[in-house]
């Protein structure tokens, strides 16, 4: 069964976004699928310059955009941690914090991704990247439990 928590908290001045699932996959091949990107691309990217290693610059390329995003690659915990920096859409630079928490023999992972100043640009963009990590969970989910790639074909009317 396919389950999701969506949270977004805002304080006085800042937006944060944080998404939530749990993949019955032990937490070692959750973290390989999202290092490894081979396996990122069955079910969030197209190609990457190279696996995710601390401190390391890589380039994803999506598979809906003929662009390629700059990624920054944080602390890194083998099997319980991964972060990274990214660039918004007006070039802020954001943290992308994912924790893998082990629920016997399946994974919770936690992602958060800010903060945003809580205006019309940060409303925008938690509006515009919930929507896309709710996305990266359940494909995720599809992938490693089912093998199953729902982003083919997903973002086609995007490609204009």
């Amino acid at each position: 069964m396919l389950y999701f928590y969506k949270k977004h908290a805002m304080d006085n001045q800042s937006l944060t976004i944080k998404a939530q699932i749990q993949v019955s996959r032990p937490p070692a091949e959750v973290y390989e699928a999202i290092v490894d990107p081979v396996k990122m691309s069955n079910y969030f990217i197209a190609e990457s310059t190279g696996r995710m290693e601390e401190g390391k610059k890589i380039e994803w390329k999506f598979p809906e955009f003929d662009m390629k995003v700059p990624v920054r690659v944080g602390k890194l915990k083998t099997n319980e941690y991964v972060s990274f920096y990214w660039d918004d859409v007006d070039s802020s630079e954001l943290l992308v914090e994912i924790k893998l928490i082990p629920v016997g023999e399946n994974t919770h992972l936690i992602v958060t991704e800010g903060k945003r100043t809580a205006d019309e640009a940060g409303i925008a963009w938690l509006g515009r990247n919930s929507e896309g990590w709710a996305n990266f969970l359940a494909c995720m989910k599809a992938y490693l439990e089912y093998n199953i790639n729902l982003r083919t074909g997903a973002f086609d009317f995007m490609k204009q």
